[in-house]
């Protein structure tokens, strides 16, 4: 074919306009960075983050991470989360909230939990497992389904909203089921911080004891440190590691949950061979894990350990502000009823357990 002469009439099927404005755009998203989208919605969460902390500062009673599922909540049901930050708060959710459990394990120290002794551990190991087995079978025969089920028997036998947090991402629940799930802990978690350690006198527990059963049964750490703390300091070391203890079967939970969750897509692969599964153990958890390693085998300085903790607390707080933004309050509101007398029962299961425990352990000392 030869070529056009010169001055030959240009395409009649051609827009100029058309075509000059396809290729600007077309050079636009050629150049423009893959994360420039979610920069609005991580910014978004960070100013979550500090508004959480505002509010935990104003009412220390509440949690960091509880009001940053609140504030998110508050801020996508008045129409205060424009579209642009939705896929920002979807990173922030998924992708932080995996190095925030991550970074937990270097809270943890197996020398640490091992000076508590065997018999200790064992009373941890067990309250743990009765809460988690026995909430997640009462909440399915209630009809609250597998996930929320297990979301709050994660909750209430580990560590709150952290756990929570972590096993969300192995299951199939949604945002309006975390959200309901750490307000459950968040309630049940503070009532029991203020009553226990009224306890002290008419149960006869001396300050260790006290120190073991507010570790074994309060829900999230912060409500530990309170609780321990209106118990005096001894009270306090111990209820520290042993909530610790119980946070380090974290990993292995999610590991679990996430193992059934891959034998279950297997099964259903043979009629949807097109279904993604999920991995064996997720890659978090395997960090998580590898944290705790490097805790217990290395000298860390405790300014590094203060402020990867510092770190630890934002990045959590920001992929909780992000769930919060996927909660309808009004379809939440209207399914806590069941959730709310699950909630109650599986706090004072936590509870009755541990405190036999301890007697337990008094009566053979």
């Amino acid at each position: 074919m030869g070529a056009e002469p010169a001055g030959a009439p240009a395409d009649p099927r051609v827009d100029p306009v058309v075509a000059t404005t396809g290729a600007v755009e077309h050079s636009s998203e050629a150049t423009c960075p893959k994360w420039y989208g979610v920069v609005p919605g991580v910014l978004m969460a960070l100013v979550g983050v500090g508004l959480a902390q505002a509010g935990h500062l104003l009412v220390p009673e509440v949690g960091l991470l509880t009001w940053s599922v609140l504030l998110g909540a508050v801020a996508t049901n008045t129409g205060l989360v424009p579209h642009a930050a939705e896929p920002g708060l979807r990173v922030a959710t998924k992708k932080l909230l995996r190095v925030g459990v991550a970074l937990l394990g270097l809270s943890l120290s197996v020398e640490a939990m091992l000076g508590l002794g065997l018999p200790v551990i064992a009373l941890v190991v067990v309250t743990l497992l009765a809460t988690l087995l026995g909430t997640n079978w009462l909440g399915r025969r209630m009809g609250l389904g597998s996930a929320r089920s297990l979301l709050l028997a994660t909750g209430f036998a580990i560590c709150g909203a952290s756990a929570i947090a972590a096993v969300q991402s192995s299951t199939e629940a949604d945002d309006d089921d975390v959200a309901l799930a750490v307000a459950m802990v968040t309630l049940c978690g503070t009532t029991m911080m203020l009553i226990l350690p009224l306890l002290q006198g008419p149960l006869h527990l001396s300050a260790h004891e006290m120190g073991v059963w507010i570790g074994a049964s309060v829900h999230d750490v912060g409500q530990v440190v309170g609780a321990a703390s209106a118990v005096g300091a001894s009270a306090l070391g111990v209820a520290v590691v042993v909530k610790l203890t119980r946070v380090l079967m974290l990993g292995p939970v999610v590991a679990v949950v996430s193992a059934m969750g891959a034998r279950r897509a297997r099964t259903e692969g043979v009629s949807r061979p097109d279904a993604r599964r999920p991995p064996l153990v997720p890659l978090f958890v395997l960090g998580f894990l590898g944290c705790v390693a490097l805790r217990s085998t290395v000298v860390l300085p405790q300014d590094l350990l203060d402020r990867v903790g510092m770190v630890q607390s934002a990045v959590l707080a920001a992929a909780l502000f992000g769930m919060g933004t996927g909660v309808r309050l009004g379809t939440l509101f209207r399914r806590s009823g069941r959730a709310t007398v699950l909630a109650v029962v599986s706090t004072l299961l936590i509870a009755t357990v541990s405190l036999g425990g301890v007697h337990l352990l008094a009566g053979r000392a």
